[in-house]
This record gives structure tokens, sequence and C-alpha cells, in this order.
């Protein structure tokens, strides 16, 4: 039998939201098809790929093929893969490209010079766009033009960032985050969003492995100031046990704009060829 395979990725170096999306579709499909998550197996993408096992059935191979015969023997329906859009060994069903609305394109550059992996006409490749957004901006209007000037067929989305226990945190605290992801902009945007008394923000690179000397810095600036340490739940899965219990995570989902939508658009897409 055939499968399927859907590639949530980016053109953008970083914090655009992948893993969140590729969780949001598997929780949508997963009742209709048998469906895995996915992602090509990095030594440094630890943090991704144990959320993924969290929260899906997931598969993590050396390469990408390897992913693909593996779900041929398990019978499956349907792989998302989280990343790989720059992967031509794979033809997938159907390509997504995450934006973040804030960041957009950054300076528009390739890389070094600019964030960009592929120049934006590449856009005319791709079958939808995921815009992650946590306040909405006019900025939202001018990136859909833009994107629709490049291709006109291509769909997009926009996808709302929540948070899912906000009840749990004092909000007339003081607050101290420490986070290691692609967007530290936006984890900040949506702790002032949600009115977090934002003291002091430690910013680590993406994919961060934390050392207990640094989780115990943290954790002493934070005593001293008298505040709550909070963090991502990329971040916290990465932590050493006997920390956990003394660091808060920050529970988010994206909400789908207009989800019916993108459900029907998938599975027009998916099931076209059948």
């Amino acid at each position: 039998k055939e499968i399927k395979t859907i590639c949530v990725g980016n053109i953008y170096l970083g914090g655009t939201g992948k893993t969140p999306t590729v969780l949001k579709l598997y929780q949508l499909l997963k009742n209709d098809l048998n469906i895995v998550t996915a992602k090509k197996f990095y030594i440094n993408q630890k943090d991704e790929q144990i959320m993924l096992k969290n929260y899906s059935k997931f598969l993590t191979y050396k390469n990408r093929e390897e992913i693909v015969k593996n779900s041929i023997k398990q019978n499956l329906d349907l792989i998302i893969f989280d990343d790989g859009l720059q992967d031509n060994n794979i033809n997938y069903d159907l390509n997504f490209v995450c934006f973040d609305s804030h960041n957009w394109i950054g300076n528009g550059c390739l890389i070094p010079s600019g964030p960009l992996r592929e120049k934006l006409t590449s856009l005319k490749n791709y079958d939808a766009v995921f815009i992650k957004f946590i306040e909405k901006d006019k900025n939202l209007e001018k990136i859909h033009s833009t994107i629709k000037n490049i291709n006109p067929e291509i769909k997009i989305f926009n996808s709302l960032v929540q948070i899912k226990d906000i009840d749990k945190f004092d909000l007339t605290k003081k607050y101290v985050t420490f986070s290691g992801i692609g967007n530290a902009e936006s984890f900040k945007s949506l702790l002032k969003k949600n009115s977090f008394d934002v003291i002091k923000e430690i910013v680590f690179p993406d994919h961060h492995n934390y050392k207990m000397s640094e989780i115990e810095n943290i954790l002493n600036k934070t005593k001293k100031l008298k505040a709550n340490l909070i963090t991502t739940e990329k971040d916290f899965v990465k932590l050493p046990d006997n920390y956990k219990h003394l660091i808060n995570f920050l529970d988010i989902e994206l909400k789908i704009i207009d989800e019916n939508r993108l459900i029907e658009f998938i599975k027009s897409k998916i099931y076209e060829t059948n």
C-alpha cells in the first residue's frame, strides 16, 4: 500500500513553531488515519524528539528514507515529518512552510547574511504556509499578500499560540525566565501578553543542553530576586530530573484559525491520488 507523507518545515532559521504544528496536525488527523510523527535523528535535537515522543506515536532514524521504509512495514497511512523541506530524497505529498509573524523573514537575506535557508520565491514549490502569531497585528495582512504575490495557489493558515494552563500561575508574583529555543522573543511576548511580570530573562542558544552548574546558577539568581522560575516545555524536558520539581514550564498549544478548512485541505491532498 502507498504511504502518504506530510512535511512541516521552514525556510527560516529557528523558532517558527514546527514541532507544535506537527503535534497539532497529529491530534487533528489521528482518529481517521493510522499515523506517526517523525524526525530525522540529530544528536543535538533531543528536545524536539522528546516532545514528539511524549505526545504522539513517533519514529526517528538516521535518514528519512529509513523512516518511510519502517512506516510501510508497520502498515501506516501517513507520516508527518518535523523538518526536512530541503531533503530532496523524499517527494512529500504535502509541504507546509512555517513562519512566525513577528520575525517573518528577518532581513530577507539568505544564510549567512540573514536567516533564510532558501529565497522567498521558493514558496512557488510548496503547498501551504502556517503563520504562527501571538497577537494579531498588521504584519499578518502584509505577510499574506507577499506570499500570495509569489504563489497565488498556496494556502495560508494562521495559528494562534495560547497558554493551556494559565490558572496554575500566580500572576501577582515576579518571574525569571530561561530558554534555549529558536525564538526567545516569542516566549517573552507570550508571557507579556498574558500579564506575567518578567523581571529577568536568561537566553541560551537553540537546543541548548543544560549543565547542572547552569541550573544552579539560574535557581540562585531567582532566589535572590524573590521570584518564580519559568521555562518552555522544550527546555523543561531536557532538565536533569532532580531539578524538575523546582521549575515550572509553560504548556502551550496552537489554535488553528479555521481548523475545518485545514482538515479539508489536507484530506483533499492526501486522498486525491487514491
